[in-house]
């Protein structure tokens, strides 16, 4: 016969399960299995609440809609967090994300892209020109990317005022 676990826990804590809680004191979170500390991370330490949550249901120690329950977190984001402790385990919630890179303003185009935008063209024109979406121009100049001389720059010098110096 299973000998039954007395569900004692921490005062002012927050349960998971009968026997699993978790308290939130001095900006550090503390989990307990019973009145025994099995995890601590700083409040604001995302990526290991994540990992020590997606273990705890991965390995049954809780259901999903428990941790959903004492965090309000929603149901989406624990499966997604059980997949990716799955797949990759707990090194993969402290990895680098991965991004997209370079996708259209690669380096060759930008260097065209600016020659026409200092040769006084529009963004548009220079889009359409360079076979591109305005959007993705406009993004470029947003970001940094390219650099549009503005209408100011752009319009012809102001002629200088005739004084006795220069032959009035």
């Amino acid at each position: 016969m299973a000998q039954r676990i007395l569900p004692i826990l921490p005062a002012g804590s927050t349960l998971i399960t009968d026997t699993l809680s978790v308290i939130n004191e001095s900006k550090q979170w503390t989990y307990f299995q019973g009145l025994l500390p099995v995890f601590t991370h700083e409040a604001q330490d995302v990526q290991s609440f994540r990992m020590f949550t997606a273990q705890l249901a991965a390995t049954g120690a809780c259901k999903l809609v428990e941790i959903e329950r004492a965090f309000g977190v929603t149901a989406i984001s624990v499966k997604r967090m059980v997949k990716l402790y799955r797949t990759g385990g707990c090194r993969a919630f402290f990895q680098k994300r991965k991004g997209r890179g370079a996708g259209v303003l690669l380096p060759e185009k930008v260097q065209g892209l600016q020659l026409l935008l200092d040769g006084g063209m529009g963004y548009q024109e220079a889009a359409r020109q360079a076979g591109l979406k305005e959007d993705t121009v406009r993004k470029g100049i947003d970001r940094g990317l390219l650099h549009v001389i503005s209408k100011k720059k752009r319009m012809a010098p102001p002629k200088r005022p005739v004084t006795k110096a220069n032959g009035a």
